[in-house]
């Protein structure tokens, strides 16, 4: 601090406030404590986080903390209640109804009814929402109907209009808001409707559970329809009722979530920020210079992990619930012949696969279903790699031999690790089969809005599939059905099979018919099936509380974010 002083006679006073003004500038301030935030990195930046429109993972992982379903589940992956008290179900299990709890309310304060979970389930229905998983909802009446309405070119406008109609009314039947009386619904300001009827159009035993999904995430009408298209990048209209206020959001940069105050269950200890960097060595070293509390461990990083006295203390290690495979588009040429998958298939070295690149982070695996799941099979050993009976598969194909197929690119996100991961692959197709394959890596939002689409999806690319809940009608049917799958597999006996596995109450009946339905699927090889995931997360020792659920695939305790805390006294200085 400089002080000019001028010829000035001044009183004893003045100069001693002088003095103590001084002093207040040049003292040395208290350091404050860092704010109990814990920080992530979720990966890519979401291509969308639209409740009713959102399908991966890490889109998934944001709306998790902004809303609450009807039901969730818990750290043993059983269904609980959420924003629904309880349920309960007819005795053929084609009717659902659900009382909410009673003062339920969004982040902003406002009123929560069952009239908006019925607008959120009819949206996700809604053939204009065009949401990619707007199939997990077709048991409800009319929603197969309505979801997949197309207009008849040999009706007139108004009759196509008066079809459309029709198949929205018998939604809007099957999904009713009421008083617990049966009285109707006024609207989102009536704090007595608190009843959600759902009308199915076959039994469903599981459908509680589906009603925990993102799906059915009560976003506000109003908010959707003031923020447009965009309307779920802006925090403004992103009012949730989960156990996180999304504050602010800078696309590609960060998010930041604050604890909120009206949830049901309670209120969270620590804010969250999410940061977006796909490349996991960039994220690695920001973990070690302390700017992350907790990433996922990259393979690539696993020996120089647990070489490290501290790093080493910091990694947790538990099993997961997402299988990866190679997919195949079965609509694109070459892939449209079995024999060429089956030979792509065998040449897959997937043990050399994860101990080489995965260092060791994962199973190999020839099922679909992983094994800790209801409907593993142990006994399925297709398509195992065998160089030779994969070069025999390419020659008994319609092709006949490498140099007839046509041009074959696998695209993946762009990263340096990624691109390490399918030079080895692309490197030992070569040396089984002798066909060349160009890598295509493209920006990672792009590559996720690319694989939302049919008509987009790669030739060749990795697909994953995480699990929603814990049975196999969701790693069977939602995946695999007609009109489900993202490389186009359709086979009218699978489907048979699942959709008569779905409305079998019968334990035992149900479980023959997912292993049926399982063993045809691995039979088409519509993807080489590789291997389950392993959670690996680094997570510095001030963070505490994490309760581990091997469906974490956004960040460690994901599941149970309430117990998540910050031990500031821990925290470097």
């Amino acid at each position: 601090v400089v002080v000019t002083v001028k010829e000035t006679v001044v009183s004893q006073v003045e100069v001693t406030k002088v003095v103590e003004t001084i002093k207040e500038v040049v003292a040395t301030p208290t350091p404050e404590a860092r704010p109990k935030v814990l920080r992530i990195n979720l990966g890519a930046y979401p291509d969308i986080i639209d409740p009713q429109k959102s399908a991966i993972t890490f889109e998934i992982a944001h709306l998790q903390l902004i809303y609450d379903g009807l039901t969730r589940l818990n750290e043993k992956l059983e269904t609980i209640p959420a924003a629904a008290a309880k349920w309960k179900y007819n005795d053929d299990a084609t009717q659902l109804v659900f009382t909410l709890r009673p003062d339920l309310k969004y982040s902003d304060g406002s009123l929560l009814n069952a009239e908006r979970y019925a607008y959120a389930i009819k949206r996700n229905i809604n053939p204009e929402t065009a949401g990619d998983y707007a199939q997990i909802t077709d048991e409800i009446s009319g929603a197969p109907e309505w979801r997949g309405f197309a207009a008849d070119t040999a009706k007139s406008a108004e009759e196509n209009q008066a079809a459309f109609d029709a198949a929205s009314a018998q939604v809007n039947e099957s999904v009713k808001a009421s008083h617990a009386d049966g009285a109707a619904c006024t609207g989102y300001d009536d704090a007595a409707c608190d009843t959600l009827t759902l009308s199915l159009s076959r039994p469903a035993p599981y459908f509680h559970t589906v009603m925990s999904l993102w799906v059915t995430y009560p976003a506000k009408e109003e908010n959707i329809a003031e923020g447009g298209e965009n309307w779920w990048n802006s925090s403004k209209y992103q009012i949730g009722n989960g156990p996180y206020i999304l504050k602010t959001l800078e696309p590609f940069a960060r998010a930041y979530f604050t604890p909120n105050p009206n949830y049901w269950a309670g209120t969270a200890k620590t804010d969250i920020e999410s940061s977006y960097i796909n490349d996991t060595s960039v994220a690695f070293q920001a973990y070690k210079n302390d700017e992350f509390d907790m990433i996922s461990a990259a393979p690539e990083d696993l020996e120089t992990i647990k070489a490290d006295a501290q790093l080493s203390k910091e990694l947790t290690s538990y099993p997961g619930a997402c299988t990866t495979a190679i997919g195949f588009h079965l609509l694109r040429a070459p892939f449209t012949d079995q024999k060429v998958r089956e030979a792509f298939a065998m040449a897959f070295d997937r043990e050399g696969y994860v101990r080489d690149v995965l260092r060791g982070l994962g199973t190999p695996i020839l099922t679909w279903i992983p094994p800790g799941f209801q409907g593993y099979d142990a006994k399925e050993n297709r398509w195992g790699y065998d160089p030779e009976a994969a070069r025999a598969a390419l020659a008994a194909s319609s092709y006949g031999s490498a140099d007839k197929l046509p041009a074959i690119t696998a695209t993946f996100p762009d990263s340096p690790r990624n691109r390490s991961r399918w030079e080895w692959l692309i490197a030992k197709w070569k040396e089984v089969l002798g066909v060349d394959i160009t890598a295509d890596p493209v920006e990672p939002t792009t590559f996720t809005a690319l694989m939302k689409d049919i008509n987009t999806a790669p030739q060749m690319l990795t697909v994953g599939w995480c699990a929603d809940y814990p049975d196999p009608q969701n790693w069977l049917s939602v995946p695999w059905k007609t009109g489900g799958s993202l490389i186009g597999y359709s086979n009218p006996e699978f489907d048979a099979l699942v959709n008569k596995a779905d409305t079998t109450v019968d334990p035992a009946k149900r479980a023959k018919l997912y292993g049926q339905a399982q063993t045809l699927l691995t039979g088409d090889a519509p993807a080489a099936f590789g291997w389950t995931s392993q959670n690996n997360y680094l997570i510095k020792p001030w963070v505490k509380g994490i309760v581990t659920t091997p469906q974490d695939f956004g960040f460690a305790g994901m599941q149970a974010p309430l117990s998540i805390d910050i031990d500031p006294s821990m925290l470097p200085q």
